[in-house]
């Protein structure tokens, strides 16, 4: 069992920054690749970005490469999402979700979730 809890969330003006974090709890943290995935009001959650067990290899939505950068610290049980240049378009609720098997890119593939922090971006 993993429980995720997010953080970080906020209201921000455009081109400003945000860093989201994700505590979890449980000895097997480090089992787990990672993901963010966002829902906008009226729209479904969408992929945003992802991460292997061991940090190796990073995943991104196309459209947030090159602002959004995803990383972990397993020590601390956390991963963490750097929002840079934000856009009133990335406003959403942000959730964290822990997967062991299947895609990466599926929420679907996503067996633990965290309650979602939320992001406003004012113009």
């Amino acid at each position: 069992q993993v429980q995720l809890v997010e953080s970080g969330g906020g209201l921000v003006q455009a081109g400003g920054s945000l860093r989201l974090s994700c505590a979890a709890s449980g000895r097997t943290f480090s089992s787990y690749a990672m993901g963010w995935f966002r829902q906008a009001p009226g729209k479904e959650r969408e992929f945003v970005a992802a991460i292997t067990w061991s940090g190796s290899v990073l995943y991104y939505a196309d459209s947030l490469k090159g602002r959004f950068t995803i990383s972990r610290d397993n020590a601390k049980n956390t991963v963490y999402l750097q929002m840079n240049s934000l856009k009133p378009e990335d406003t959403a609720v942000y959730y964290c979700a822990a997967r062991r098997v299947g895609s990466i890119w599926s929420q679907d593939s996503y067996d633990y979730w965290g309650q979602g922090t939320q992001v406003t971006v004012s113009s």
